[in-house]
């Protein structure tokens, strides 16, 4: 069975960290091979991983820092 373009957005993460099974990699590839939307996507998404990866690092600011704690205290699934 072939992927569709919403099935590419959903593993691409897995294929970009070679989390992905030899099956599921070919139609990965294959549907690359045809899509030139996914194709862009891809560049995207590796694009932004070297970007994020070069900011630098640094800690949020206590405000901030104590603001998502207390939202992510009371998250549910």
């Amino acid at each position: 069975m072939m992927l569709s373009c919403q099935d590419i957005t959903e593993v691409i993460t897995d294929y970009i960290e070679g989390r992905m099974s030899m099956g599921n990699r070919l139609k990965f590839h294959m549907h690359l091979g045809m899509c030139k939307h996914c194709r862009r996507y891809l560049r995207q998404m590796r694009q932004t991983i070297r970007l994020s990866a070069s900011l630098p690092r640094a800690p949020a600011p206590a405000q901030v820092h104590d603001e998502l704690m207390r939202r992510f205290k009371n998250w549910k699934n």
